[in-house]
């Protein structure tokens, strides 16, 4: 007669080896599923809200709901995605054409330098003006190439973002709508003890509304004010360049200035004192101080995981899965520091994590 540790080791690998296949198979839309999950997240508030003004017709909450995303989140972002295409093409248009040569604006800018300087760079082998604007030359048309095949690529694959697209919308309008019973199932399942699955559950919210609300929040209105500031400032493609500042922006340590900044030092170099002067000041006391300002309103300093880890979860997650990893790569690590934290506490005290009781509080 076959032992019960036998059965039970029996069922835990067949369980292993379904979780996995059921993984494999929902990889292809991966995407859909994520970023459903996501937005259930942060608008069950919305969601608990109108259910209970709606007297619990759980059905036309969840609808509700969903039509305020479709307003609130989705058509903005179609709508700039749609704008930032067209912006990119008109980009790629002017590299091709010689209107934008990146190599020339570097020699006007060299030429600008006093003498004592180009010196200084000739010592380190970037005082070769035609070497040098040859290489940019070179990498702005390879940048340009590769920002027209993405966008050929992105016409290519439009049914299949219509597909995700829908996918996820149906898969929210259930996460919406079951939410509090999908949760308090995955919680039965955690072989945890009820104070140690609710550190880590509430940690994995609490990374998901700081990454996504807060980050994305203030990348959007760094992007936003270097957009206006670029455009004002008569820089061309100030929409293409608002976007790459929103994105750096999502990089703690990183940010906007690595777009700002080096434009007004051409600025200041070729004569533009007031437009340098100007974008100087918009970027240190506006957009530098935005981070400081908005995200300890959106997020909360306790929070904020160290910026250092951050900025490498964030880069690494992005390297892994793409532009998601910007939200995976921070969450990953927010939950490892907690169990790690768990384990720690655990250990000083002899208990076993599976049990209830006494456990330091994580």
């Amino acid at each position: 007669m076959q032992s019960p540790d036998f059965h039970r080791k029996t069922f835990l690998a067949l369980l292993v080896i379904v979780t996995i296949a059921f993984g494999w198979i929902l990889f292809p839309m991966y995407g859909a599923v994520f970023w459903a999950t996501i937005l259930a997240i942060l608008f069950a508030p919305f969601q608990r809200h109108a259910v209970a003004r709606l007297r619990g017709r759980k059905n036309l909450a969840a609808l509700i709901t969903l039509g305020f995303i479709l307003v609130l989140v989705i058509l903005p972002l179609a709508l700039v995605g749609s704008a930032l295409l067209k912006e990119g093409s008109q980009f790629y248009e002017r590299i091709h054409s010689r209107q934008f040569d990146l190599g020339a604006y570097f020699h006007q800018a060299m030429m600008a330098l006093p003498g004592w300087m180009r010196g200084l760079l000739e010592r380190f082998d970037l005082g070769d003006l035609s070497s040098m604007q040859q290489k940019l030359s070179n990498s702005a048309a390879q940048g340009s190439q590769a920002l027209a095949a993405h966008a050929v690529n992105i016409g290519q694959n439009t049914l299949d973002f219509l597909v995700n697209l829908t996918v996820m919308l149906y898969i929210l309008f259930f996460f919406l709508r079951d939410g509090p019973q999908l949760a308090r199932r995955i919680r039965q399942a955690i072989p945890l003890s009820t104070e140690h699955k609710q550190t880590l559950l509430s940690n994995f919210t609490t990374v998901i509304r700081a990454t996504v609300k807060g980050n994305i929040a203030v990348a959007a209105v760094q992007g936003l004010i270097g957009g206006i500031a670029f455009a004002l400032l008569g820089v061309q493609g100030a929409l293409l360049w608002g976007f790459l500042m929103a994105l750096l922006s999502l990089l703690p340590a990183v940010g906007a200035a690595l777009v700002w900044a080096p434009v007004a030092i051409y600025f200041l170099l070729t004569g533009a004192i007031w437009q340098g002067v100007v974008l100087i000041l918009v970027g240190v006391f506006v957009i530098g101080l935005i981070d400081n300002v908005l995200r300890p309103i959106l997020v909360g300093k306790d929070t904020r995981m160290p910026d250092y880890v951050v900025l490498v979860s964030t880069l690494g997650g992005i390297a892994l899965v793409g532009l998601n990893g910007f939200v995976i790569g921070p969450v990953v690590a927010a939950l490892f520091i907690a169990a790690w934290d768990l384990f720690s506490q655990l250990s000083d005290h002899g208990q076993n994590p599976s049990k209830d009781g006494g456990a330091g509080k994580g």
